[in-house]
């Protein structure tokens, strides 16, 4: 579902870019509002989100889709933890519809997709690894690393019920906003995929804005 927001930029407390295949982990506090922009069209955000509290508290794919009885995200979603709580809400998407189901791009997902001489290129499990390593403060580790959501990919489900990476449904400049419901570590990997049509072979950076 498409609906704009109205928040304005200028008014946002701070703006950050992450460039390809870099990561972002910081937190967001309740009630506060990140807007992801896609800058370029067709990037796609690989994102994970944790309780602050508790970090063992953490985004499920499982519980959103089950509620809201559908496997993409839009406005309107609230993204649910693993105990059942609201995480985040979406409240503004220029873009329509984000992946939950397709996961994030490793080093062994890319040989099995696509070559064995794959296996040595940057992948978004890297750049979480990184990111758990350098914020020790944030009591995250690898085995914390689960079910993503790929904002502005476009994975859909075919009539077999198995999936398909497909060109990008997104633009330059489109964006999706959500609205914090506790204290939670937003975790991003700026996906560096060369491999498949999600960001048309030419990873680009996204925007980040935040309003308290």
């Amino acid at each position: 579902m498409i609906k704009e927001s109205h928040l304005n930029t200028n008014e946002a407390a701070r703006y950050e870019e992450v460039l390809a295949g870099d990561y972002w982990m910081k937190p967001l506090l309740k009630n506060q509002t990140l807007r992801i922009v896609d800058l370029h069209g067709n990037q796609a955000a690989d994102i994970l989100f944790y309780s602050a509290a508790d970090p063992a508290e953490r985004y499920s794919a499982m519980d959103t889709i089950r509620e809201q009885k559908n496997v993409y995200l839009t406005a309107g979603t609230t993204l649910l933890s693993n105990m059942g709580n609201p995480m985040l809400t979406i409240i503004a998407d220029t873009c329509g519809r984000h992946d939950t189901l397709g996961g994030a791009c490793a080093t062994e997902s890319n040989t099995v997709r696509y070559a064995l001489e794959k296996k040595t290129m940057h992948a978004c499990r890297d750049s979480w690894m990184l990111a758990v390593a350098e914020n020790e403060q944030f009591g995250i580790s690898k085995r914390d690393i689960t079910h993503n959501i790929n904002f502005f990919m476009n994975v859909p489900v075919t009539e077999q019920g198995g999936l398909t990476f497909a060109d990008g449904i997104s633009e330059a400049g489109k964006y999706v906003e959500l609205q914090a419901e506790m204290d939670v570590i937003v975790l991003i990997s700026n996906c560096p995929q060369l491999n498949n049509p999600c960001n048309a072979y030419n990873p680009t950076p996204i925007g980040l804005y935040i309003w308290d």
